[in-house]
């Protein structure tokens, strides 16, 4: 695995795109720090620039270095990750704004796969963790179901498939369901 997380490493730092697996669906990770990557992962998935794309860091100080969540923010996200939610909370001007879609807000997950927080951990930036397939298409959960143009794919073989939960922490509001949902719904409920 280790050949693949260096090469994975190596196209992030061209601003290449990699296909990689997490505890959902297969990821498209660019440098989200790096506006022509960012602007490669609209291009490929036919997304339409202004829709905001969410990021995956490797743990809680990445996490801090890019967003400002606040006090109830950072219980939820100490409950939930690293784990199949996206959390949407403020995020920091180090971001490119176009991440962003215009909003200040930044979709935030910590993969609970090894391999996906191996290649953050490796790359030691965040990197984008919108699904790897065109805008409207079914999240791939192997191989042959990703849909989009990439440089490298770290394929560790069929995935589970829900994707995840996105929560927007700024609101309390559920963004879309999936997985886990009980649990989170229930979290902030008890947040009220």
């Amino acid at each position: 695995m280790n050949k693949d997380i260096d090469k994975a490493v190596s196209v992030l730092s061209r601003d290449g795109l990699v296909v990689y697996p997490t505890e959902t669906v297969y990821g498209l990770g660019a440098d989200a720090l790096s506006e022509s990557a960012i602007h490669r992962v609209y291009e490929v998935k036919k997304r339409p620039v202004g829709k905001p794309i969410s990021v995956a860091v490797s743990d809680m100080e990445m996490l801090a270095a890019i967003a400002s969540p606040d006090k109830a923010a950072w219980a939820f996200i100490e409950a939930f990750l690293p784990g199949p939610a996206t959390v949407v909370v403020p995020a920091k001007r180090c971001l490119p704004p176009v991440l962003t879609g215009g909003t200040g807000d930044i979709g935030i997950r910590i993969p609970d796969h090894p391999v996906a927080l191996e290649l953050i951990t490796s790359f030691d930036a965040p990197i984008t963790a919108t699904s790897a397939n065109l805008a409207g298409m079914p999240s791939p959960t192997t191989r042959e179901e990703v849909t989009v143009v990439y440089d490298f794919m770290i394929d560790v073989g069929g995935l589970p498939g829900t994707p995840s939960t996105v929560v927007d922490l700024t609101t309390r509001q559920i963004l879309r369901p999936g997985a886990d949902l009980e649990r989170i719904a229930q979290f902030l409920r008890d947040m009220e």
